[in-house]
């Protein structure tokens, strides 16, 4: 199966998971709790807040030689958002690209996908863990703050 496919089939269209594709076009679903809804939605404002100019996507579908990957929130340039706007999954990845962890995910798929981003062109990859702490980083290791929103927090606080 590829993304289209998936994107296509009405029986899989609003379910209350992440969707994924493997490098075998395996489906993989992952249930999202509220706090990461949370999150998603904190960080998406949180990022309008610190720059009117690119575009945030929420939910970004990636192609990647393992199959699609999907950002949970993302930052594109206008340059880059010109080439990805009309396709049904990203060939060049945003910029930014962050992921808000879960229980279920390990050490290595996080790994993987920031190598897998990285490999689709994105600058810096964030990830936040369920505290709401925000990591950043690019292709050479963590940083210290993001270059592209410097002003960004180091956490999202939820019971603010």
């Amino acid at each position: 199966m590829n993304w289209q496919e998936l994107c296509d089939r009405r029986d899989l269209q609003n379910l209350p998971f992440k969707i994924e594709l493997d490098a075998q076009g395996k489906v993989i679903m992952s249930p999202v709790k509220v706090y990461h809804s949370a999150l998603q939605g904190e960080i998406a404002a949180a990022l309008k807040l610190n720059r009117k100019d690119g575009k945030i996507l929420t939910e970004c579908a990636i192609q990647t030689r393992q199959g699609t990957k999907v950002a949970d929130v993302a930052w594109a340039s206008r340059e880059t958002y010109l080439v990805i706007k009309d396709e049904v999954e990203c060939s060049l990845a945003p910029e930014v690209c962050i992921e808000v962890l879960s229980s279920s995910n390990t050490e290595e798929e996080i790994e993987e996908k920031k190598s897998l981003y990285f490999e689709k062109g994105a600058k810096e990859v964030w990830l936040c863990n369920r505290q709401g702490i925000i990591e950043y980083f690019d292709r050479e290791g963590k940083l210290d703050k993001s270059a592209f929103f410097p002003l960004f927090p180091q956490r999202i606080d939820l019971d603010a």
